[in-house]
């Protein structure tokens, strides 16, 4: 007797395809969170972190102590912790000194300091897809730069901090991929993710930005980032990922910037021109690129499960 029949097998690819809307949107949302929570950016990160690691602890928590994982899962899933922790001080800085859009996109840079990673860390050849995807998105991430550092010095600069947390996520992933090797994909993620918020604190605490003082209003928009971007956005994208095929799932996920920009228009006031506007669709096809030039090598940020940074 079969197990499913065709209605059901509909039915669970529908659910599939709305999760991914969903958690395209969730993401999509968070740097207006950050924009307008009147906070520096690492404290609205570890407020979004801190609240996902706690809600998550029954689940992942309780059984990566009992399991009593092997040390170099432990050691690897500490490293990226630090390395995302980074990725989200950049990227929230940037938000907050360029604005939603421009670090946002920069932040989904990357897939292309993966496959550099690669290259020059583990030896791995890749073909002239990535190349070509490379120097196009380059190319794209040095008109967007451009025309930031035209417009105002602290705009500039948010756009470039949003590259280097692409760059920063990139290292995450090629930390996540040893460490899947020792540790369970959820596992790892909760542990690095603990990681992250720990890490965060401290760089509030070096930064000196206050934890505290803030109005309601702050504070719901901290518990939104937690809810909305990391619990929600990070289970749908799951299930979503268990129920489509990768090659569909993480081109998609590539819309997450265009979210962003649609709803930080009107909401925002961000405007973005038609050179910007080319400028991010380089960004974006070199990525995307490079996405399917990688799928027939090593899908590494395919593979593992991440914390959910902007980029992804």
């Amino acid at each position: 007797m079969p197990s499913s029949t065709p209605t059901a097998n509909s039915r669970q690819t529908l659910l599939a395809y709305l999760a991914l809307v969903v958690g395209m949107v969730s993401i999509g949302i968070s740097p207006l969170l950050v924009r307008t929570a009147g906070a520096p950016g690492p404290v609205t990160a570890f407020y979004r972190l801190t609240i996902a690691v706690v809600l998550f602890a029954p689940f992942f928590g309780r059984g990566l102590l009992k399991s009593r994982p092997a040390r170099p899962g432990v050691l690897l899933a500490l490293l990226a912790g630090l390395l995302f922790a980074l990725d989200m001080t950049a990227w929230t800085t940037g938000v907050v000194l360029g604005g939603a859009t421009n670090p946002t996109l920069l932040a989904n840079t990357a897939p292309l300091w993966v496959g550099l990673g690669t290259v020059f860390i583990f030896r791995r050849r890749l073909g002239p897809g990535f190349w070509l995807g490379l120097l196009l998105a380059l190319a794209g991430a040095a008109v967007i730069l451009g025309l930031d550092a035209q417009q105002a010095a602290h705009v500039g600069l948010g756009s470039l901090f949003g590259l280097l947390a692409g760059v920063f996520y990139g290292g995450y992933f090629l930390v996540a991929e040893r460490g899947r090797g020792h540790l369970r994909a959820l596992s790892f993620w909760w542990l690095s993710a603990a990681a992250s918020s720990v890490a965060l604190l401290v760089i509030t605490f070096i930064l000196r930005q206050p934890l505290t003082g803030y109005p309601p209003r702050t504070w719901l928009l901290f518990l939104a980032m937690g809810l909305i971007p990391q619990v929600a956005g990070y289970l749908s994208i799951t299930y979503a990922q268990g129920h489509l095929p990768a090659a569909l799932v993480s081109p998609t996920l590539l819309g997450q910037p265009v979210v962003t920009a649609l709803l930080a228009w009107p909401l925002l006031g961000e405007v973005i021109t038609p050179v910007e506007a080319l400028g991010g669709l380089m960004v974006l096809g070199g990525v995307l690129i490079v996405h399917r030039s990688s799928e027939r090598k090593a899908p590494v940020t395919e593979s593992v499960a991440a914390p959910l940074s902007p980029g992804d």
